[in-house]
C-alpha cells in the first residue's frame, strides 16, 4: 500500500496539472533564500569597523647628563679637574659641587668689592672705623650680635635647602636633577637671558669671575694679615 502511494505521489508530481504553481512557488522561495535571506545573514555576521586609535609620538628623551656640557668650561684650560672630583660622581653630586662653587664665588665677589669700597668709604658707625677690612667687623657693635647675624644668614640658606635631594632613601649632599644651578629666583633686574646659548655664556662669565674673586679675596686677607695695614 505504501509503495503504491509513493508511486502515485511521484506520478502526481510529474504530471499533475497543478504542478506548475507548486514549482513556481518553489522557485520563488529558492530565489528569496539566495538573494535576500543569505545576504541578510551575512550582513548580520559582519562586525562594525574598528577605528584605529590615534598614534601619539612619545616625547624625545632628555640628553644624558655630561659634566663637560656644563657652563664654566673655557680656555685656556678647558675642562679642568686634576683631582678627579667628577670622575665617579653622580649628577646630583656634581650639581652639589657646582652649587658650592657658585655660592663661594658670589660671596668672594661681594667680599672683594667690600674690601675696596670699605677701606676708602666708611661712613657708618660715625665714620671712625678706619682699620684693615679683615678686622673691621670686630670694630663695630655687630660683634656682640653673632646670633642675629647667624639668624639672618640662615634665613637666606633656607631657600637653598629645597634644592637638595631628600636624605631619606636618596643620595646625601646631592642636588635635584631638575634644579638649575644657582637659580634662587632672585633676578630683580631681569638680566637672565631667555636663550640657552646666551644663558650658558653668562653663567660661564659668572663662574670665571667668581673663581678669580676667590683667589683675590684670599690674597687680600693674606696680605693684610701679613702686613697689618690696609690695602687701599
Amino acid at each position: 500500500l505504501s509503495l503504491s502511494l509513493s508511486l502515485s505521489l511521484s506520478l502526481c508530481l510529474s504530471f499533475s496539472p497543478c504542478l506548475p504553481s507548486l514549482r513556481s512557488l518553489q522557485m520563488v522561495l529558492a530565489r528569496l533564500s539566495t538573494t535576500t535571506l543569505a545576504p541578510r545573514a551575512l550582513v548580520r555576521m559582519q562586525e562594525p569597523p574598528v577605528t584605529p586609535a590615534p598614534v601619539t609620538e612619545a616625547p624625545p628623551a632628555p640628553p644624558a647628563f655630561n659634566v663637560k656640557d656644563l657652563p664654566g668650561i673655557s680656555g685656556p684650560l678647558g675642562f679642568f679637574d686634576p683631582l678627579g672630583f667628577s670622575t665617579d660622581a653622580s649628577e646630583g653630586k656634581i650639581k652639589f659641587y657646582r652649587e658650592v662653587e657658585l655660592k663661594h664665588g658670589r660671596v668672594a665677589m661681594l667680599a672683594s668689592l667690600g674690601f675696596l669700597v670699605g677701606e676708602n668709604f666708611h661712613p657708618l658707625f660715625g665714620g671712625n672705623i678706619d682699620v684693615p677690612s679683615y678686622i673691621a667687623f670686630q670694630e663695630t657693635p655687630l660683634q656682640t650680635f653673632w646670633p642675629a647675624v647667624m639668624l639672618a644668614i640662615s634665613i637666606l640658606e633656607v631657600f637653598s635647602v629645597f634644592s637638595f635631594n631628600s636624605p631619606f632613601g636618596g643620595e646625601p649632599w646631592s642636588i635635584r636633577s631638575d634644579y638649575e644651578s644657582g637659580d634662587l629666583g632672585f633676578d630683580p633686574l631681569g638680566l637672565k637671558p631667555t636663550s640657552a646659548a646666551e644663558y650658558k655664556e653668562m653663567a660661564t662669565k659668572e663662574l670665571n669671575n667668581g673663581r678669580l674673586a676667590m683667589f683675590a679675596i684670599a690674597g687680600m686677607v693674606g696680605q693684610e694679615l701679613a702686613t697689618g695695614s690696609k690695602l687701599f
